[in-house]
């Protein structure tokens, strides 16, 4: 009898721990919903989308680029290029010649061979191939593949155009449904690329489809935005 005595309020005691325990830990410590919910928030403030030279610049038909702009750390990547290394438009910003080569060992060891078609473009040259595109197709047609000047993408030095190696390089749509293609709409975003121009997002971005063109905003944007199918302008409200 006297055992049971002490047992009792043992069982008590230790009951009344238990809950005061618990009561502190749910105080002093977020629910795992809350938690959940601030790891996955993505945060849009991490870079500027204005500033020119930031990773996130948007540039499209109504954001203009500052007339004449050059970016000031252009560099050729280390991977196979579709004209010579002297060439103005094999070169690319020097902070992600990195990622470009790292994607293209990526695809070269999924027996993808990656071709570097077109990198920078100063505002005198995207002149001449918009021009020569108007002449050829008309202006409105023009204007759905290629950005008049001061208003390219390829003039941040950010984005540049990728073909397989062995073919003409003619950047047709068909590109996308390639082996090629497919792996880059797949796994660029591990390295930094999106594929700028989406297909059925023409009205948003007020491009064409174009599986080939690939533009630099990191990883964490890149993943971001692959993971609920939006384009930049989506993203920011544009």
């Amino acid at each position: 009898m006297k055992v049971k005595k002490l047992v009792l309020p043992s069982i008590i005691i230790i009951v009344l721990f238990a809950g005061l325990f618990l009561l502190s830990n749910r105080s002093t410590n977020p629910s795992k919903k809350a938690v959940s919910s601030r790891a996955t928030s993505f945060d849009k403030m991490q870079y500027s989308i204005d500033a020119p030279g930031s990773i996130w610049w948007i540039v499209n038909k109504k954001r203009t680029l500052p007339d004449g702009y050059v970016p000031q750390n252009l560099s050729v990547p280390k991977v196979q290029l579709r004209l010579d290394t002297t060439a103005e438009q094999m070169k690319i910003r020097s902070d992600i010649t990195a990622p470009v080569e790292a994607m293209f060992t990526a695809a070269r060891e999924k027996n993808i061979s990656l071709l570097f078609a077109s990198g920078y473009r100063s505002e005198s040259y995207q002149r001449q191939l918009y021009n020569s595109y108007v002449a050829k197709d008309g202006q409105a047609a023009a204007d759905r593949y290629s950005a008049k000047p001061g208003t390219s993408e390829h003039q941040t030095g950010l984005a540049f155009d990728v073909c397989e190696a062995g073919t003409n390089c003619d950047l047709e749509i068909s590109f996308g449904a390639t082996k090629a293609g497919k792996w880059i709409a797949q796994n660029a975003s591990k390295f930094g690329f999106i594929v700028r121009y989406q297909k059925g997002k023409e009205s948003i971005t007020g491009y064409q489809y174009e599986p080939w063109h690939l533009r630099y905003v990191g990883t964490s944007l890149a993943s971001e935005l692959q993971k609920k199918n939006q384009t930049m302008e989506e993203m920011f409200g544009l």
